[in-house]
């Protein structure tokens, strides 16, 4: 196995004629262009053309590949496959049928590899980068027990409940960040270009300014000073944070164990973790993983550094015959609620139900707890926004009606 998938291949377009002398042409993956000649052969087509494509990575030349189309392309081959359509038939028609060249490419490369033999989770583990560890796991224990399709519309379905508490936990916290840059371009503008004006016709004034003005004044006059520095380490410290955060797992770890620790932020964060927790690990057991190779896959999906050790942690108390319940009672990370229901999974036989029922609820959750803040956030922002460019154009004109009280 570790063979197959070490062999290189290379895409080939291909034109031919058929048994009826009609023009064809494709594409399809392989070692060789002698490779393709023999494969066409068999298919009935005569070779005329075969000539290697240049690589792009499925990256360059078109819309990169996201998560949903992974989601879309498991859906329509589940459907293909309970149409009873074969699956190098359900390849071609997928990959001929997506608008998105890299992605059509992909499925066709993998369409390639399993016409040259290998399983289809062989196929997919070749593309890690769209393909993780527990799509191809659950691929392969669908080839293994003969539910590929079952399978592959469970992956669909995990993949649309995850990437939407993604989108939601996006939301949560775009808006306010958007917000807030926008606050400081504008408070820079004042200060650098509108403030400077007023405070040469102050000048002249003849009088004191009042203590607020004084104070913004002085702050535009540092910002025109040094607008460069400012700028400069707002950017440098942007650039460092993710750098670090790419780069350095112990940053990630405290960060991640902070942002869970985060008012109202937080909370949303940990039942979106725990939300990834128990969908994916229903979508394992139900699958017929073994609880402890699930594990792996788990602690990968929750998209959280502290979960992630919790749960590898779990995995080794529960490969040495403690119960998943009373691991997860002791890892200090899950509501009882949670562990709860897990103890009626593992009493009844059906861990998979209630996990599934733990994953509906916490992405209920996370739905209402985004919502909820949404609707707190608006008028608190307004108000900060309006405190504070309001307080600038307050700040310059208060002498102006100091002046017209003299007067």
């Amino acid at each position: 196995m570790a063979e197959a998938a070490a062999i290189k291949t290379d895409m080939f377009t291909y034109e031919g004629r058929d048994k009826s002398g009609k023009t064809v042409k494709g594409e399809m993956s392989g070692t060789s262009d002698a490779l393709i000649k023999s494969t066409l052969r068999r298919q009935g087509i005569n070779p005329t053309k075969v000539k290697k494509k240049p690589k792009a990575l499925f990256g360059g030349g078109g819309p990169k590949i996201v998560p949903k189309d992974i989601s879309i392309f498991s859906r329509q081959m589940a459907t293909m496959m309970s149409a009873g359509v074969p699956l190098v038939q359900s390849f071609e028609i997928v990959g001929r049928g997506h608008e998105n060249p890299n992605m059509q490419e992909l499925i066709m490369t993998i369409k390639g590899d399993v016409e040259a033999g290998n399983t289809l989770a062989e196929a997919l583990a070749k593309h890690p980068l769209q393909f993780d560890e527990l799509f191809v796991n659950l691929v392969a224990a669908g080839e293994a027990a003969g539910i590929l399709e079952d399978l592959l519309n469970k992956i669909a379905t995990y993949k649309e409940k995850t990437e939407n508490i993604k989108n939601k936990i996006k939301k949560a916290l775009f808006y306010p960040i958007a917000i807030l840059v926008m606050a400081f371009v504008v408070s820079a503008i004042l200060m650098i270009f509108v403030i400077p004006q007023f405070s040469a016709l102050f000048a002249d004034f003849g009088a004191d300014l009042p203590a607020m003005t004084v104070v913004v004044v002085n702050m535009s006059d540092f910002f025109v000073a040094y607008w460069y520095i400012i700028f400069g380490s707002l950017f440098g410290a942007m650039y460092a944070f993710k750098t670090a955060k790419q780069r350095s797992a112990a940053f990630r770890h405290v960060l991640e164990r902070i942002s869970l620790k985060m008012p109202i932020i937080g909370e949303i964060l940990v039942k979106a973790t725990i939300a990834r927790f128990a969908r994916t690990l229903a979508t394992m057991f139900a699958a017929g993983v073994p609880l402890v190779e699930a594990m792996d896959s788990v602690a990968g999906a929750a998209g959280n550094i502290v979960y992630g050790t919790a749960i590898y942690k779990m995995r080794d108390e529960i490969a040495t015959g403690q119960q998943l319940q009373i691991s997860m009672r002791d890892s200090g990370l899950f509501p009882n609620m949670v562990v709860q229901m897990v103890a009626i999974g593992e009493e009844s036989g059906s861990i998979d139900h209630m996990l599934s029922k733990v994953a509906d609820f916490y992405e209920e959750e996370v739905d209402d707890a985004v919502d909820a803040m949404a609707s707190l956030m608006e008028p608190l922002i307004m108000a900060v926004l309006g405190v504070l460019i309001g307080g600038m154009v307050i700040a310059m004109y208060l002498p102006i009606f100091k002046m017209g009280q003299v007067v």
